[in-house]
């Protein structure tokens, strides 16, 4: 028991969420001695979802394993192949069953405002109800700390990561170094699981968002922040990392093979907001500027460069999507050259 407080308290003493799904699952290996035990997620559109794996440890496993957070959404198994984990889910309820000569319990992960996944755990006979209620109590610690870590990383509002996470979740998110033994997918040549990938980042600016709030007041105007951060949701990859900056001002940093997908996501999101039918306010329109993040950016120079593309297709007339590069070469802006990658003040 000594070591699964160890876990807990590894657990709440990182502001990291893949450190905590991996403590979880190795504390719950060291309290049941389990055949598996696994943290599954469902992720993709309606209809579409699939399971994303977070960490998953057997009893031979030295290390946990899980699926790449940049894992095309088709590869990942449909969650309808799994119906006693949609039914945990959707129920919000624990779940035992017997499945071959060994048994499956499904314990719901919940934050705040929605079920987002469960823990699934095999074992060779079903959990007696004093380790049910255990399990139940590690997963009130995981899912409180969780809150606790959504209160400080995420917009109130719009539940959008919120601008003082961007320097530390861009920096994670474009390093190569991976801090899990991710499982092995096929290499088909499609995008996203490639060795080199690019990453993209974009800034997207409401046009005209002052008249908003002057003309229909400002609960009307928070209603229109709350929808637009929905339909970027929609609009691009359970992966994307979103973010809201602050008033009408929102980024998005993907992961991407080429100008081209990036520009056509930023494309998807500009006509997105541009059809759908706001309440009271009727149509909006967004400006968005995206660059390439390039080796040895920091998160305000690569910042810095969409921030000028957004800018231009302002001044250009709103409404429209351009990338930095694209509008370097064509004598728009002017590329700006770094002495050094380090800043001194």
């Amino acid at each position: 028991m000594s070591e699964v407080v160890d876990h807990l308290a590894e657990m709440t003493g990182f502001r990291d969420r893949d450190v905590m799904d991996v403590t979880l699952v190795t504390a719950l290996r060291e309290l049941l001695e389990p055949l598996s035990v696994a943290i599954y997620r469902c992720v993709g559109e309606p209809g579409e979802e699939r399971w994303l794996t977070r960490a998953r440890l057997a009893q031979g496993d030295a290390v946990p394993t899980a699926d790449p957070l940049w894992a095309e959404s088709a590869r990942l198994p449909l969650a309808s192949d799994f119906p006693a984990r949609l039914e945990c889910l959707h129920n919000r309820k624990m779940l035992q069953l017997p499945a071959g000569n060994h048994w499956l319990a499904l314990f719901p992960i919940a934050t705040d405002r929605e079920v987002v996944g469960v823990v699934e755990i095999e074992t060779s006979e079903a959990l007696a109800p004093n380790l049910q209620r255990i399990v139940g109590g590690v997963l009130r610690i995981y899912h409180n700390f969780q809150g606790l870590l959504d209160y400080s990383e995420r917009d109130t509002l719009t539940g959008l990561l919120n601008r003082k996470t961007f320097e530390d979740s861009f920096l994670k998110a474009v390093s190569e170094a991976p801090s899990l033994k991710h499982s092995a997918q096929p290499d088909d040549g499609r995008r996203h699981d490639g060795p080199h990938p690019q990453h993209y980042l974009g800034v997207i600016d409401i046009d005209h968002f002052k008249r908003v709030n002057d003309n229909f007041g400002h609960l009307i105007g928070d209603e229109v922040l709350l929808l637009l951060s929905r339909l970027m949701r929609s609009s691009f990859r359970f992966h994307d990392l979103l973010y809201r900056f602050g008033g009408e001002e929102f980024v998005a940093l993907m992961r991407c093979d080429d100008p081209q997908d990036a520009a056509q996501a930023f494309e998807r999101l500009r006509q997105n907001t541009e059809n759908y039918l706001f309440p009271q306010v009727g149509h909006i329109t967004v400006s968005v500027g995206f660059t390439l993040v390039k080796p040895g950016d920091s998160p305000s120079s690569a910042f810095d460069r969409a921030d000028k593309a957004v800018y231009f297709s302002k001044q250009a007339g709103r409404n429209q999507v351009n990338s930095h590069a694209d509008l370097v070469q064509a004598g728009h802006l002017q590329e700006e050259s770094r002495a050094s990658a380090v800043e001194l003040f």
